[in-house]
């Protein structure tokens, strides 16, 4: 792989910096980038069993959370009157 001189200065940095070659860092770096862009696009597959579970699952509806209902039921800091200290 070529590189500008400036890039590569800086991923010497970074892997002398974790204690690694240089083929080390770029190969781990690589492999984990990698990992992501297939984590975001991978295909979820299930059978139609699993499917109607997962729906099932989903679709009653969802129960009030006490602590959530409270939170939204108090005044915002602007209609409560607050005021920041100085």
């Amino acid at each position: 792989m070529r590189l500008p001189e400036a890039d590569v200065v800086v991923i010497d940095l970074a892997a002398s910096l974790r204690g690694r070659s240089r083929t080390d860092f770029v190969r781990e770096a690589a492999v984990r980038a990698a990992e992501e862009v297939l984590m975001d696009h991978g295909l979820i597959r299930m059978s139609p069993e699993g499917f109607a579970d997962f729906m099932g699952i989903l679709s009653p509806p969802a129960a009030p959370v006490p602590e959530m209902v409270e939170l939204a039921r108090r005044p915002t800091p602007w209609e409560a009157g607050y005021e920041p200290k100085q």
